[in-house]
């Protein structure tokens, strides 16, 4: 896969260099007088088609994304386009407060997306081609459905994006309801246990974008109101009221239950949706919304958020955070804004929350001790939050596994030095964290690898283990004199000493994408 997404810029620049010789040859004999006006109808005004072995290198089809289902039984490949046509490079794109939006869809306007599906076999090969679909189909988001009977994905068509559902058993594709998807914020239809899937929509009673004012209501002043703030640049920044008003327009979504037969329920009333994620049970939503006053120094991630967590009526069973506007975060890397950040479930338990906080004022230039903490919550989210581990640097993410493991990593910019915890969710912090790894970023040779998932009954990625618990599986770039030799380990928890399972070899460059079964025998790459 890595080879054949070279292949096209590669072959971006062999078509310049083609291309160089003919204008210097024209530069070279160009007169020194101006050049005359092309009639509009000459040839040179339209694009023209390259030599055909050119034509063949740009054109030639990358290889197909995959997907998995939850039981490891069938494989989906995505048939992936080339490069965009040119139609699709033309189309209008809003650029608002860091996010770059598609107005005629409600979608991004710089995502990757498929034009077909087929379902692979894996026991005996047997391909299955998923019929239904509309021509000019671009397909986005796939997920498979927790008991792997079904897959959901959306379909971007001339009148905004749709959702879909296939059934495994007969590839057969169908529109989930008529409803538009709004998909601006950058959330993605998830599936429920029960079958049925939470997504945003477009407001139905939404009206036409507002339009362009013709004579500016005043001049846009900013102030520091004798703050020292000093702040990073960023791109596609808010700058006018205008902008406010279409970024408002875009995000404004109404989070609906959809039922397997396509019927839709509003829950609670529309907002600026920025994140919408089921408890691995279903019986919980976290759904973080920005609200005013918006920015024109800092992207939207750090506008004024509210995450709650809402019942599958819609009701707000508790408030986590409501974050300020953050223009104030220091420019030393490292720092962070101050309050809950990185919500999310933990995979491996029905309904249990887990953030972290800052404990050094986010300021990663103040010297301290202890840099952040990992909490949990579990519902029914009342009480306190528990302390899971307590980090010196700066959180970097968290694998789940079981009660007994989760992997949790930490780093800081400025020794580039990164770590690796093995902490016990189920006992809190009673259990000291037992450290993994301890090693520089910066050091590729001795990069151990990622943990492999598999997924549990709820559909969501754990971390495999084997052995009763005590062997993980790694796979990672393997960095070497030779260049990259990807592989997969298994790791003795106990011991800490990987066995290598698989490691690529010259002339093929295999990149391992997931274990197909519990003991590690059978690799896909």
């Amino acid at each position: 896969m890595r080879l054949s997404r070279f292949a096209k810029p590669c072959a971006g620049l062999l078509l310049l260099l083609a291309l160089v010789p003919a204008f210097a040859a024209r530069a070279a004999n160009a007169p020194t007088a101006p050049a005359p006006t092309l009639p509009a109808d000459s040839t040179a005004s339209v694009y023209r088609t390259p030599a055909p072995a050119l034509v063949a290198l740009v054109d030639a089809p990358p290889t197909p994304g995959v997907r998995l289902d939850p039981r490891r039984e069938w494989m989906l490949l995505l048939d992936l386009p080339s490069l965009p046509p040119i139609a699709e490079l033309a189309e209008r794109e809003l650029r608002l407060g860091g996010l770059r939006i598609r107005p005629r869809s409600h979608g991004p306007s710089r995502s990757g997306y498929a034009t077909g599906l087929r379902l692979l076999h894996l026991a005996d090969l047997a391909e299955r081609k998923v019929t239904g679909l509309p021509d000019g189909t671009r397909i986005e988001n796939v997920h498979f459905s927790p008991d792997g009977s079904r897959f959901a994905f959306t379909n971007t068509g001339a009148g905004g994006i749709e959702l879909w559902v296939a059934e495994v058993a007969t590839g057969q594709a169908r529109r989930l309801g008529t409803a538009k998807l709004n998909l601006s914020g950058g959330t993605s239809p998830q599936w429920l246990p029960d079958g049925s899937l939470v997504a945003t929509l477009v407001v139905p009673d939404l009206g036409s974008e507002p339009p362009a004012p013709a004579v500016p209501a005043g001049p846009i002043l900013q102030e520091n109101r004798g703050k020292t703030a000093p702040a990073r640049t960023y791109q596609d920044l808010l700058k006018s009221a205008y902008d406010e008003a279409l970024f408002e327009y875009y995000l404004t979504a109404q989070v609906v239950r959809v039922a397997p037969d396509g019927q839709v329920t509003p829950l609670s009333r529309p907002g600026l949706v920025a994140s919408l994620s089921p408890s691995p049970d279903g019986r919980y939503l976290l759904v973080e919304t920005l609200h005013k006053p918006f920015s024109y120094l800092v992207p939207a991630n750090r506008f004024p958020r509210r995450s709650e967590v809402w019942d599958l009526e819609g009701h707000v069973v508790r408030t986590i955070a409501d974050l300020p506007l953050q223009e104030e975060i220091p420019i030393t890397f490292g720092s962070v804004g101050t309050g809950p950040r990185d919500l999310s479930w933990r995979e491996d338990a029905p309904a249990t929350l887990a953030w972290v906080e800052a404990l050094d004022g986010g300021d990663a230039g103040r010297e301290a001790k202890e840099r952040d903490r990992v909490l949990t919550l579990a519902a029914p989210f009342q009480g306190d939050p528990a302390p899971l581990v307590t980090l010196g640097t700066r959180f970097e993410g968290v694998a789940w596994g079981n009660d007994g493991l989760a992997l949790v990593s930490e780093s800081w910019w400025k020794t580039r030095r990164t770590r690796t915890w093995i902490v016990r969710p189920g006992t809190g912090e009673k259990t000291k964290p037992e450290l993994l790894f301890d090693r520089s970023s910066e050091d590729r040779y001795a990069d151990p690898g990622a943990p492999l998932t598999v997924v549990n009954a709820w559909g969501r990625p754990v971390v495999q283990t084997a052995d009763g618990g005590r062997t993980i599986f790694l796979a990672g770039l393997g960095a070497s004199p030779e260049g990259d030799r990807p592989f997969v380990d298994a790791f003795d928890l106990a011991t800490k000493q990987p066995r290598r399972l698989f490691r690529s070899q010259a002339p093929r460059y295999e990149d391992p994408t997931q274990l197909l079964d519990a003991e590690g025998r059978y690799l896909l790459v």
